[in-house]
């Protein structure tokens, strides 16, 4: 691809990036997210632990039109996963402006996402700063989970060679992965739980996937065989309830969840078959991910970037999903269809002034902003796309 294919936008992406990432600088990278409604004081202040007065309070706030945040009392917090993708935004920015502000916020980050880290757990464990309940059950705070684990592990390797200390924090993650998570044998492969709390009755895929993804990096950086045994074994697993139609299921087995072949957790996988397969076998999985890609791009993507939310319905189009989509396209070589992505997130979801908004109903847009589902993500994705397109660049210049 030329410059000027990739460039052909009406946006200064790079200032878009560098704009949001002083939007969440400004606030300390504090503010709300997607499922805080249980941080509510109003909620807190009650007498009874309702099951189903918790999820009045976080669905409400979840689904509602407009932000009832502010209404409902529910307190900003820092959430650990959102520092790690702020972290490696701020890496990346250094890395294309060469001003050092960004590599002391990304020191910075990395100090705190440390702190976030459990002790409770085996080795580096990271999970939300707020409740999570369900209808089984209910998740405490910090509670840790692979998924938000696997991202601090990743914040902490892009700082590794400069900080022995981060890549050894960063490899006890393994620990926490082998220990805590049950590992146990799949037919075939290898599977293992989302968070310790999971009873085992059912698996999460993409937290599968990317639970092998974390083990690709660590294998990456530090060599360790058995990293790549295990994040080969957990693929094959994932790969194995792959749909005739080239999507995933959200569990195994899928009547254990509502969702279907949702957009960005199918993003997850694909991201983790592609990193195994940059780093590890350019030419394993090939036909699982060439299914997967194609229906990621027609299924759950219109030809002018919009995401949809699942393979049946193209409502709410979520900044996340796009996040995503600009991610597994720039990582996958179409960064052509990255760039489309980008630009109708610019021109449906983003309020200028570096802020994001969080989704694009078919009547309406939920004009409000999430720290880490809107502005971690995307600032996380133009980094990504921007920091590899002026790799390509380079190269062939």
């Amino acid at each position: 691809m030329t410059e000027s294919v990739l460039d052909n936008s009406s946006h200064d992406y790079l200032q878009v990036l560098l704009d949001s990432l002083s939007y969440a600088r400004d606030r300390n990278y504090i503010g709300y997210d997607k499922h805080d409604g249980m941080s509510s004081k109003i909620r807190r202040s009650l007498p009874a632990d309702n099951r189903w007065l918790n999820l009045c309070f976080q669905e409400s706030v979840k689904r509602a039109p407009v932000n009832l945040r502010p209404l409902s009392l529910v307190e900003p917090r820092p959430n650990p996963k959102g520092l790690s993708l702020f972290l490696m935004a701020n890496y990346s920015a250094h890395q294309l402006t060469g001003e050092q502000t960004y590599r002391s916020e990304a020191n910075a980050l990395a100090e705190r996402i440390i702190e976030h880290g459990s002790d409770t757990y085996s080795g580096f464990a990271i999970g939300h700063s707020h409740e999570l309940q369900g209808l089984h059950g209910k998740t405490p705070a910090g509670v840790p989970g692979i998924v938000q684990t696997s991202y601090g592990v990743k914040a902490l390797l892009r700082l590794s060679n400069k900080n022995e200390q981060y890549q050894e924090i960063a490899a006890s993650g393994s620990d926490f992965l082998e220990n805590d998570l049950d590992p146990v044998q799949a037919n075939p492969g290898i599977k293992v739980k989302y968070n310790p709390t999971d009873s085992g009755e059912s698996y999460t895929l993409n937290a599968n996937a990317v639970a092998a993804r974390m083990l690709v990096d660590l294998y990456a950086c530090i060599g360790d065989e058995r990293y790549k045994s295990m994040a080969t074994d957990i693929l094959e697993y994932v790969a194995s309830h792959q749909q005739p139609i080239g999507g995933w299921k959200y569990t195994d087995p899928p009547s254990a969840s509502h969702l279907s072949m949702d957009n960005y957790h199918n993003g997850f996988i694909i991201e983790s078959f592609l990193r195994y397969q940059e780093l590890i076998d350019s030419n394993a999985f090939a036909d699982v991910v060439d299914q997967a890609i194609e229906f990621y791009r027609t299924e759950l993507y219109d030809d002018n970037g919009a995401p949809h939310w699942d393979e049946q319905k193209p409502y709410p189009r979520d900044v996340h999903a796009a996040a995503q989509g600009i991610l597994v396209f720039t990582y996958s070589g179409n960064r052509e269809f990255a760039r489309e992505i980008v630009d109708w997130t610019l021109d449906n979801l983003y309020a200028g002034q570096g802020q994001f908004y969080y989704q694009k109903q078919k009547w309406f847009t939920k004009r409000f902003t999430l720290m880490r589902w809107c502005q971690a993500w995307m600032t996380y994705a133009l980094s990504e796309f921007l920091r590899q397109r002026d790799e390509e660049l380079s190269t062939e210049g």
